[in-house]
């Protein structure tokens, strides 16, 4: 497969934004994606949202934050990645590099600007349709990633 963009998501916490799972692509189409163990200054509020997971789980299966960015940095630094949601992973990950004093070394894109030529709302609604057809929850960091993956090999393929 050819280069694709670099796709991103992050999945939060209900009202506070706690990074909890992260996807994004690789240059080979490819999808990197992991659980984030919360650092223990983003557990200081009373009622901190974990959604699905427990912190057990977070912290038995995810990864540091401070990895995170590691391998971020690793797979595209200095890029543009391209999200559904840009001001809530934009949050998020600026609480991944926030927690460790560093300044974000990726840009985040509407992932809809990539397609000139698609009418206004046309890549939403695509996106939409795929999510059903996929039978993936929008959610899902891995799941959005992979949506958008799916949908632009659909729009460079002239399908959708």
């Amino acid at each position: 497969m050819a280069d694709v963009p670099g796709f991103i998501a992050v999945e939060t916490g209900e009202d506070d934004g706690l990074p909890l799972a992260v996807a994004w692509t690789l240059p080979d189409g490819r999808v990197k994606h992991t659980l984030i163990q919360p650092d223990e200054t983003w557990l200081d509020a009373e009622l901190v949202s974990l959604g699905d997971y427990s912190l057990e789980e977070l912290n038995s299966m995810g990864v540091s934050p401070l990895d995170v960015i590691r391998e971020l940095e690793n797979d595209h630094f200095s890029a543009t990645l391209y999200t559904a949601g840009v001001s809530d992973d934009e949050a998020a990950l600026s609480r991944l590099f926030d927690t460790y004093g560093l300044d974000p070394f990726v840009e985040l894109a509407p992932a809809e600007v990539l397609y000139d030529d698609l009418p206004p709302g046309e890549w939403s609604r695509s996106r939409g349709e795929l999510f059903g057809e996929l039978g993936l929850e929008p959610l899902r960091p891995e799941h959005e990633v992979e949506v958008m993956l799916r949908l632009h090999q659909r729009i460079c393929n002239g399908e959708a």
